[in-house]
């Protein structure tokens, strides 16, 4: 019996999930690559972060509403963190990484960016 999860995101961009993962300390492998879960069984994903202890984390393409979607075991979820608070962080990076490659692609670059204490990202921008 799979114990994998699925949990639907509006993450679109392939490559500001591979940077927010990166950012985040999860640089993905990409491709087709299995994703490990309970007693070894494994489903596919289009990114996998491996995890030392097994229990991967994937992301698989969903034509249907075109966009990733987090596939795991949550039943043997390992981060230091609850998998809704690791969305949370990862949809911020991921939202950083967009803003910055939109605004490199107007002209603009980044001047200033200051990380608050309640996790706010805070950008001043340059036009070049």
């Amino acid at each position: 019996m799979s114990h994998f999860s699925t949990v639907r995101t509006e993450l679109r961009d392939r490559q500001a999930l591979i940077d927010a993962l990166a950012d985040l300390g999860h640089p993905p492998l990409e491709g087709s690559q299995p994703v490990r879960g309970y007693r070894g069984q494994t489903v596919l994903a289009d990114l996998a972060v491996p995890q030392e202890q097994g229990a991967d984390i994937g992301f698989r393409w969903n034509e249907a509403n075109g966009s990733y979607e987090l596939v795991a075991d949550l039943d043997l979820w390992k981060q230091t963190i609850p998998v809704e608070r690791f969305l949370a962080r990862l949809t911020q990076r991921y939202a950083l990484r967009t803003v910055l490659a939109a605004s490199a692609e107007e002209g603009f670059q980044v001047a200033q960016q200051i990380n608050e204490l309640d996790g706010t990202i805070e950008i001043g921008r340059a036009h070049v």
